[in-house]
């Protein structure tokens, strides 16, 4: 596109009126743009250039909001040929001045700014001696200064042309005298300038220490490694694990599945991912109140947490496996040894979650719990005599009996023949345990009875004192993991896509799986 200049009078164009180059050596240049967005300083010295050039011009149609992209100035109106840095504001090129058509704006000199020049070079020569000491001379000073900026570097200083009548003469005269010392003396202003600009440097200093103060102070609130580690005591309470080591471990296995982060839809890390999902485990934060802390929207924390746990549930599920006999015999507390023998098995026992009313009548049938008189979902548990988890069923709306669930769940597969299983008096299974050659030991009943024999009551207070140990690790779990204890949204109980599990069989996998990572809570006697 053809450029031509917008000073008055000059018709300086780029093209001819055939639209052929003119190859006259003249550039142009656009006006001036205002960064409003930089520093302050920076801020400020844009926009006293930008008026600077538009007062130069003055163009009417050409105002500090308009400056058509077409309006250019050409290289004719400078001193050497081109605009100068836009922060040496000093420069007699720093806006233009010659040939601007009309005398309102004063035309500039270079002596003055020379004369800056030497005068910085000095100063620098007094502070490092070793600077300059070969050329002398005033002219030899001028060419070996080192440039004020790096983009002054290379720029000739071209003929000055002669400003027209003397204006401006006197106040670019300056009086140079000696002090006591020999080192010349500037005027007021550049005096002012050199105040300033320490005040400025002052200032840049003190703002690059405050920033740094901020930036630790920040990385100290966000939710990274560095908010956990070295510190346990946090991490078991934001993921109820015991030890960071230990929450690292879990990454390191699940970070090949995990989805990429850095996108536009997240920006969390794939330890945030990791730290996001346990929160809510742990603690039962409000999807909104997570979305909060990590600075991502609801929608995609929600999603975040529903892929992470199912990234769990892959890697994790293995950890809730039913051990071989030998394994348990090799392990069993002398307790059960002594009441039991080394054939106990497996402990079971069932709990309920709280969940939302369905809509479906037959869903809300199925769901309501007598036991809880309320909508539950309701779990099979089993555990090893060590305490360790080692099944747990799919879940069962809360109408189902402990017997159904047991028969129907896979947990019979499980057993060997010669296996004892404990239990309470609800598992009425005895013969289903027996078809598979197993043994269930559970309290007696009273048959018609007042009272228990003797027999009974110490066969019963010895089971009471062994199966006691599954509560407690149900009981563990629910503390460690709140979201077991709230009332579960109605979106958790559906069935996954393409899947006969539920988000919350899934969940439920993934908080047995990390709390056979903690230690276990059934006390192993001294020998």
């Amino acid at each position: 596109m053809p450029s031509t200049c917008c000073v008055i009078n000059c018709n300086s164009r780029s093209h001819n009126r055939s639209g052929v180059k003119v190859k006259n050596g003249k550039s142009f240049y656009r006006f001036p743009a205002w960064k409003n967005n930089n520093t302050s300083h920076v801020s400020e010295v844009t926009k006293r250039r930008r008026m600077a050039w538009i007062a130069a011009v003055r163009r009417p149609k050409i105002t500090f909001d308009n400056t058509p992209p077409h309006m250019m100035v050409c290289s004719k109106h400078f001193h050497k040929g081109k605009p100068a840095y836009e922060m040496l504001e000093c420069d007699p090129d720093w806006a233009p001045s010659l040939y601007l058509g009309h005398t309102e704006v004063k035309a500039t000199n270079t002596d003055r700014f020379k004369r800056f020049r030497r005068r910085a070079t000095r100063s620098q020569q007094q502070q490092h001696p070793s600077l300059g000491t070969d050329n002398t001379g005033p002219e030899a000073e001028v060419d070996n200064a080192a440039p004020l900026y790096p983009e002054m570097e290379g720029q000739e200083t071209q003929p000055l042309p002669s400003a027209p009548d003397n204006a401006g003469r006197e106040e670019d005269m300056e009086t140079e005298t000696s002090g006591d010392d020999g080192a010349p003396i500037g005027n007021a202003d550049e005096q002012q300038n050199c105040t300033m600009c320490g005040l400025r440097l002052k200032e840049i200093i003190r703002l690059q220490e405050e920033n740094r103060k901020l930036k630790g102070e920040l990385s100290k609130k966000a939710l990274d490694e560095k908010f956990l580690k070295d510190n346990d005591s946090k991490v078991k309470f934001y993921t109820g694990l015991p030890s960071f080591s230990l929450l690292m471990g879990v990454l390191m296995q699940i970070i090949p599945s995990l989805p990429k982060s850095e996108t536009k839809e997240r920006k969390l890390s794939h330890f945030q991912m990791l730290l996001l999902t346990l929160m809510r485990l742990r603690l039962d934060l409000p999807v909104e109140h997570v979305a909060h802390l990590f600075d991502i929207s609801r929608q995609t924390a929600s999603n975040l947490f529903i892929e992470t746990i199912n990234v769990l549930h892959a890697h994790l599920s293995p950890l809730v496996y039913w051990p071989k006999r030998h394994c348990i015999q090799a392990s069993m507390p002398h307790q059960y040894v002594e009441m039991f023998g080394n054939r106990v098995t497996v402990i079971i026992d069932c709990f309920e979650l709280f969940i939302e009313r369905a809509q479906n009548l037959r869903a809300k049938a199925q769901t309501y719990s007598n036991y809880k008189s309320r909508h539950t979902m309701k779990y099979l548990i089993g555990i090893t005599p060590q305490g360790t988890i080692s099944f747990i069923s799919k879940g069962w709306g809360g109408r189902a009996s402990d017997k159904q669930i047991t028969e129907n769940c896979g947990f019979l597969q499980k057993l060997s023949p010669g296996d004892l299983v404990l239990a309470d008096r609800g598992f009425d299974i005895k013969e289903s345990v027996a078809l598979v050659g197993a043994t269930l030991k559970i309290p007696a009943f009273t048959r018609g009875h007042s009272q228990l024999n003797a027999k009974d009551v110490e066969e019963t207070r010895k089971l009471a004192h062994v199966r006691i140990h599954v509560e407690r690790v149900i009981g563990c779990m629910r503390s460690k993991f709140n979201i077991l204890n709230d009332t579960i949204r109605m979106g958790f109980v559906v069935p996954c896509e393409g899947e006969d599990k539920t988000l919350l069989d899934k969940i439920v996998v993934v908080c047995c799986a990390l709390t056979n990572m903690c230690p276990s809570v059934v006390v192993k006697p001294s020998c």
